[in-house]
């Protein structure tokens, strides 16, 4: 079809271009993906009727497609009013990623920073789900008296 077609071409002149100035494709294209991965990322978990912004880890598979997005995001931002070419600003968010710069490299970094002051919410996260009886564990169960075996017969191995 031919958006396959168009698409192809754009990405075809983008590594041309990655070719001709920086060399080796494959290792600049996996660099930049590589410097561009979120290693956390902020979820909304909604507790006793409050939103609160949680972070938690990002899996695999995730970080690479969220590194990918964000690197053909930051070539169609770059392009200033469609002055310049999408093959053009690909390869120079590319090139920006490989050196952690540019629109994609900001995005982590804001990223991070929000995970980093929404620290203090991570203990939403605690697996309370491994005992399974109670969303929140009351306080009387946390303390030096709280065993892991008492509640064996729930039907987990521990």
């Amino acid at each position: 079809s031919g958006q396959r077609r168009r698409v192809r071409a754009i990405f075809d002149d983008t590594f041309h271009r990655l070719a001709r100035s920086e060399g080796d494709v494959i290792f600049i294209l996996v660099k930049a993906v590589e410097n561009i991965k979120p290693l956390c990322e902020v979820e909304k978990v909604k507790i006793a009727g409050t939103t609160y912004d949680v972070p938690s880890i990002v899996g695999k598979d995730r970080q690479q497609s969220l590194a990918i997005r964000w690197i053909l995001e930051g070539a169609e931002e770059g392009r200033i009013n469609k002055s310049t070419s999408l093959e053009k600003s690909a390869f120079e968010e590319i090139v920006d990623a490989y050196r952690q710069r540019g629109i994609a490299h900001m995005k982590r970094k804001n990223l991070h920073r929000l995970a980093s002051v929404k620290r203090r919410f991570a203990h939403f996260r605690w697996p309370t789900h491994i005992f399974g009886f109670a969303r929140f564990i009351s306080s009387s169960l946390v303390g030096p008296s709280f065993q892991i075996s008492s509640y064996m017969h729930l039907g987990r191995q521990y």
